[in-house]
C-alpha cells in the first residue's frame, strides 16, 4: 500500500511539473516597434487583440466615450529618443503612456507622463501631457487584429495610425530635424575638418541658400581627398546646373566621366552624359 502510494504521488509530481512547463500563445501578442525617426527614434510597445466577432464600440469591447489602454493587457507607451511635437505641445523625450478615448466619429489620443494605466480606473487627466482629436476615417477592409503603424515618415514628421475593425485614426508627429540639422552644419564648418560635401549637399537637398551650396562644394572639389570622388563632382554639376551655370554645370559633368571612366562605372558615365544632353 505504502509503495501504491508513492507511486501515485511520483506520477502526480510528474504530471504538475510537466504542466508548468507549457506554454501557450499570447491571445493578444504583444508587438515592439522602433522606428527611426529625424536624427532619433521613435518606440512603441503595445498588445494586440483580435476582434474575434466582437465590435468596437460595444458595452464590453473598446467602448465608446470610454479611456482605453489603446491596446491589451499591459499599458501601451511610447519612447521618444528627442523632443517631438503633439498637437501644437512640446513633448520632452521620454517613455509616455498611449490611451485613447474612441467614438465612432472622432477619437481623442492622449499623451500621459503615466507609463502603466493598463485599466480605465488607473486614468487620471492630470498626468496629460497632450491631448489631440483624431477624426475618425472609415476603412473599405476590415482589419481584425488591432495595429499601429508609423507612416509618412519624412525627415520632419510622421504619422501614427491606430487601426481596428473598419475605423482607423492619425496621431500626427513633428520634430525639428532642419534647425537641429543647421545648427550642426555651422558648428562643425569653424573646426579644422570641414563636411562641405554633406552641407551641400543638405542644403541642395533641402532648397536652401544654393550660392552657400556652391561655395562649399567648390571647396569639397578642390579636396586632393576627393579628386576622385564621384559624388562630389555629381553634386556639383547639379548645383552648378540649378544656378543656371550650364559652363560650370558641363566642366563637372565631363570631369565626373573622366574620373567614372577611370573607376569602370558605367551608371555615372550614363548619368553624366545624358546630364550634359540635357543642358
Amino acid at each position: 500500500m505504502k509503495c501504491f502510494f508513492l507511486a501515485a504521488l511520483l506520477a502526480t509530481t510528474v504530471l504538475f511539473s510537466q504542466a508548468q512547463q507549457l506554454t501557450m500563445a499570447q491571445p493578444s501578442p504583444t508587438q515592439t516597434i522602433k522606428q527611426n525617426f529625424g536624427l532619433g527614434s521613435i518606440e512603441l510597445n503595445y498588445s494586440r487583440p483580435g476582434l474575434k466577432g466582437r465590435k468596437i464600440g460595444s458595452a464590453d469591447f473598446v467602448p465608446y466615450g470610454k479611456v482605453w489602454r489603446t491596446g491589451a493587457n499591459a499599458a501601451t507607451t511610447l519612447q521618444f529618443s528627442d523632443d517631438v511635437t503633439i498637437g501644437a505641445t512640446l513633448v520632452k523625450a521620454g517613455k509616455y503612456g498611449l490611451l485613447s478615448i474612441p467614438d465612432a466619429n472622432e477619437w481623442i489620443l492622449i499623451i500621459s507622463k503615466d507609463i502603466n494605466i493598463n485599466a480605465p480606473e488607473l486614468y487620471k487627466q492630470e498626468n496629460d501631457v497632450v491631448r489631440v482629436k483624431a477624426a475618425v476615417k472609415k476603412m473599405g477592409d476590415k482589419i481584425e487584429t488591432f495595429t499601429i503603424n508609423f507612416t509618412n515618415i519624412s525627415s520632419n514628421s510622421c504619422d501614427l495610425e491606430l487601426a481596428f475593425e473598419n475605423t482607423a485614426v492619425i496621431l500626427p508627429v513633428t520634430t525639428n530635424t532642419d534647425e537641429r540639422i543647421m545648427k550642426q552644419i555651422d558648428n562643425i564648418l569653424v573646426k579644422d575638418t570641414k563636411p562641405y560635401y554633406a552641407a551641400a549637399l543638405y542644403y541642395y537637398d533641402n532648397g536652401k541658400d544654393l550660392a552657400k551650396a556652391k561655395e562649399w562644394i567648390d571647396k569639397a572639389s578642390a579636396d586632393p581627398a576627393n579628386a576622385k570622388s564621384l559624388n562630389v563632382f555629381w553634386l556639383k554639376a547639379r548645383i552648378h546646373q540649378k544656378l543656371g551655370d550650364k559652363a560650370g554645370a558641363k566642366a563637372s559633368a565631363e570631369k565626373l566621366i573622366e574620373i567614372a571612366t577611370a573607376a569602370k562605372n558605367e551608371d555615372y558615365i550614363k548619368r553624366a552624359q545624358d546630364f550634359i544632353k540635357a543642358l
